[in-house]
């Protein structure tokens, strides 16, 4: 009886679905879009972006938002902020600025 409910028990935390972590992310230039980069939607305004997923993999979500919207300034993963080390990691990822000095010329 007690190896039943023990299996029943293992079983159940397996068939348990992963909780979604939620991120947040300050960028160095707001975008008021809503995109899909690397298993997230991300909804921007003018303060933040903001997205929801059961991926596990904060630095490589990190590196879409950056390769999509830019430099990364601040990212949380459920309230916690990254380190500079991740940012820096994160944003070797982010696309390149406009030169606006060509723009203007």
């Amino acid at each position: 009886m007690v190896r039943s409910l023990l299996i029943l028990s293992a079983l159940a935390g397996v068939a348990a679905p992963a909780a979604a972590a939620s991120y947040s992310a300050k960028l160095a230039t707001p975008t008021t879009e809503r995109f899909i980069a690397r298993d997230i939607v991300w909804a921007c305004g003018t303060d933040a972006c903001q997205g929801a997923t059961e991926e596990s993999r904060p630095v490589v979500l990190c590196q879409g938002l950056a390769r999509h919207a830019g430099t990364v300034d601040t990212f949380l993963v459920d309230g916690r902020a990254f380190s500079a080390a991740e940012i820096a990691q994160c944003n070797s990822s982010a696309r390149p600025a406009p030169n606006r000095a060509l723009a203007a010329q």
